[in-house]
């Protein structure tokens, strides 16, 4: 059985949460509640579970607040879904640090997706790195990210968005071609990280590579168009895609 908690400061979403995991995760023992940072807080201390179900509004400050004044009194070593209304900014945040989360109405689809993946991350006893830095962004409240954490079989890492030279698309999964490292495999579809790293700089040239512009060395028009990059690969540009690169490559 995997322990979790649930915060959330309306009952009645709390006594939702219960139901869809009683029939759709019975594998998830409820082991405590709370509906506020500071009773969330004390149970979290005094006998932290697996798993924390965290709602991001609470009456007496927000999910964040808590999660900060769990890392001021001691370590927090449980893992964390947030649940939230469509908020972009929290959602764009949750995605740079590989977090999980749950749209309200919680769909069961999507919870069963989570839980599969909570399994695994459980298993490995992965360290929570990455809570540190979804709570740098959230407190310096800053709109532009300048570290990702990708999740793959070994764990969570952590790199400077700067330092990724390209990722490519290997059927649902992304490999990233990172400076000074060695290439990483990540469980998520190319399209899901174009979405974040294209205002960082990054150009989708091709259905399978995504590139950042600052490791481009050379744009080659013979052989049906090609670029060379850092890193001395050569990835071919798509048909629709060579005029949008040249006007990019004017303004560089």
């Amino acid at each position: 059985m995997i322990t979790a908690l649930l915060i959330d400061d309306d009952s009645n979403l709390r006594n939702g949460m219960k139901t869809l995991l009683s029939r759709y995760a019975p594998d998830i023992k409820i082991v405590g509640e709370a509906d506020s940072v500071a009773t969330g807080t004390a149970l979290l201390l005094q006998n932290p579970p697996q798993v924390i179900f965290l709602d991001i509004h609470l009456g007496d400050g927000s999910g964040f607040d808590l999660l900060e004044e769990v890392n001021k009194k001691g370590k927090l070593t449980s893992q964390i879904v947030f649940i939230t209304a469509h908020e972009q900014y929290a959602i764009k945040a949750f995605r740079f640090s590989a977090l999980d989360f749950l749209l309200k109405p919680v769909d069961p689809d999507e919870l069963q997706k989570v839980i599969e993946k909570l399994k695994q991350v459980i298993d490995k006893n992965d360290n929570v790195a990455h809570i540190d830095l979804l709570l740098e962004n959230i407190r310096k409240k800053v709109d532009h990210f300048k570290r990702i954490a990708l999740s793959n079989s070994d764990g969570i890492h952590l790199f400077e968005i700067s330092d990724i030279i390209r990722c490519e698309s290997e059927d649902n999964y992304t490999k990233f071609y990172i400076k000074n490292n060695k290439p990483i495999l990540i469980s998520k579809t190319l399209k899901e990280y174009e979405d974040l790293l294209t205002e960082h700089g990054f150009e989708r040239i091709h259905q399978s590579h995504l590139i950042n512009l600052a490791y481009l060395k050379s744009y080659i028009k013979k052989d049906g168009g090609y670029v060379v990059m850092a890193d001395n690969s050569h990835l071919p540009i798509s048909q629709r895609k060579k005029d949008r690169l040249q006007e990019l490559l004017k303004t560089m």
